[in-house]
């Protein structure tokens, strides 16, 4: 259904559908090890495509990950980096945190690294001469945008922060002036569950959103 000026109508039923999507977008951490059809992958990478950016900058670059020994070093650094943290902790803290299950790399057919080019000539500077920063946040709709087009697939998506940046952009030989947003894991999940993760097992509770009138 479309409106009078050819732009389409969003009934109620969709929008329904919508918050049922938003509601299901699980970050996930147990994978199946069933491939990701190729075809459900370009289809969500266009859709990211369409996400919004800042002067129209466009500076997400999806980065494939396949070789074993690439992966397998990205792994190593995640659990450098995942012991480093479970060190910050308190004796309680630091026993939850080391049960809780972080990170899909092992499970996970697909994985995608997500950089900002933050030397991108596209948009030619155009909103970020006083928040350079919105650079990095455009690439992260473009997360958001996959993520979503994923569920749709029935697929789950797993961001892994806990890794040495400066590793990863080494590892996948990318140009050094590209910033890592994400590191994705992809694949159909193995549990499905309405709640996060870190909900069901105790870590945080969900907080509800707040709006401050000024």
């Amino acid at each position: 259904m479309t409106g009078s000026a050819g732009a389409p109508e969003f009934g109620a039923e969709f929008r329904a559908r919508f918050a049922e999507l938003v509601a299901w977008r699980r970050d996930v951490r147990r994978f199946r090890p069933d491939p990701v059809p190729d075809d459900a992958v370009r289809e969500c990478l266009a859709l990211a495509g369409l996400s919004p950016s800042v002067g129209n900058s466009q500076p997400w670059r999806f980065v494939r990950v396949s070789d074993p020994d690439r992966r397998a070093a990205v792994t190593a650094s995640f659990l450098r980096c995942n012991e480093a943290a479970a060190t910050t902790y308190d004796d309680a803290r630091a026993a939850a945190y080391r049960s809780l299950k972080l990170a899909g790399l092992r499970e996970a057919p697909l994985h995608l690294a997500v950089f900002c080019d933050e030397t991108t000539g596209a948009g030619h500077g155009l909103g970020r001469a006083t928040m350079p920063e919105m650079l990095r946040y455009s690439a992260v709709t473009a997360i958001h945008t996959f993520w979503l087009a994923a569920r749709s697939h029935g697929l789950g998506v797993g961001w892994v922060s806990i890794l040495c940046p400066e590793e990863v952009t080494a590892v996948l030989d990318v140009p050094t002036a590209w910033r890592l947003i994400a590191y994705l894991c992809v694949g159909y999940p193995a549990e499905e569950h309405a709640d996060p993760e870190l909900v069901r097992h105790g870590w945080q509770a969900r907080l509800e959103a707040q709006m401050l009138e000024r």
